[in-house]
């Protein structure tokens, strides 16, 4: 491929990624003062991108994110949790509760991959399944590793819906916790998605995509004293998913 392909091509996987950075949906104006490219070689792009499926535009003359990414994000996110699946087996064999791996999906946490615990009494969070992070532990780990200005955008998108009594509903308390997770290194969901549950969620850094791993379990058997001892081997499992992906 020739020098000026290589750059358009980089171009293009760009404009994708200020689409998503910017909710999904950006004007041409919109694009050309993120990007600093002159507004002929972003609707040239665009209207490439258009063609392929990747991008698609609105009746008001705005451009989103088309439909043909869905299944490249979905394979990538299967592939993803097939191959993390042997580590969260380690994880649920160390600490005998069910263990999780969830990304960041444009504003959505998306579990991909799950090894239940062998208990009869226990949580199922079945892979697919996409919630607001701010009421998650997975959720809350990842938003811990973005820019705050990037978190308060997020959240304007979505507002802070309550799932229980015990989710966070004020963006300054989340987003003091937020300081919290990123200082300490991991998050904790008290029953704030599921009442009865408490989750520990550590973030994956450096993977291919904004990822945290985490154990969940009932309150009752999941206590302080435990998440005390659980917590260095979800530590542990997400430094060698990250080390693997990287």
């Amino acid at each position: 491929m020739s020098t000026g392909g290589v750059q358009s091509l980089q171009r293009a996987f760009d404009l994708l990624e200020r689409l998503a950075d910017a909710g999904g949906e950006a004007s041409l104006s919109e694009l050309a003062q993120s990007s600093g490219l002159p507004l002929p070689t972003i609707h040239r792009l665009i209207r490439t991108l258009v063609t392929l499926g990747y991008v698609r535009q609105n009746s008001n003359r705005r451009y989103t994110l088309g439909s043909r990414l869905i299944r490249l994000g979905e394979t990538a996110s299967r592939q993803y949790g097939t191959w993390a699946r042997p580590f969260l087996s380690q994880l649920v064999d160390s600490v005998e509760e069910t263990a999780n791996l969830a990304v960041l999906d444009g504003d959505e946490v998306v579990y991909v991959a799950q090894v239940p615990s062998k208990h009869s009494m226990r949580m199922f969070t079945e892979v697919g399944r996409r919630l607001l992070p701010h009421g998650t532990g997975v959720g809350k780990a990842m938003l811990s590793q973005l820019p705050r200005d990037e978190v308060r955008s997020l959240l304007d998108r979505t507002g802070l819906p309550a799932y229980t009594p015990n989710t966070i509903t004020d963006t300054s308390e989340l987003l003091d916790e937020l300081d919290e997770i990123a200082e300490r290194g991991y998050a904790l969901d008290e029953s704030e998605q599921e009442l009865g549950v408490r989750c520990i969620a550590v973030p994956v850094i450096g993977g291919p995509a904004l990822a945290a791993v985490s154990v969940s379990g009932p309150e009752g058997r999941l206590t302080k004293e435990a998440v005390s001892r659980i917590l260095p081997e979800v530590m542990a499992v997400a430094k060698r998913l990250a080390d693997r992906a990287s």
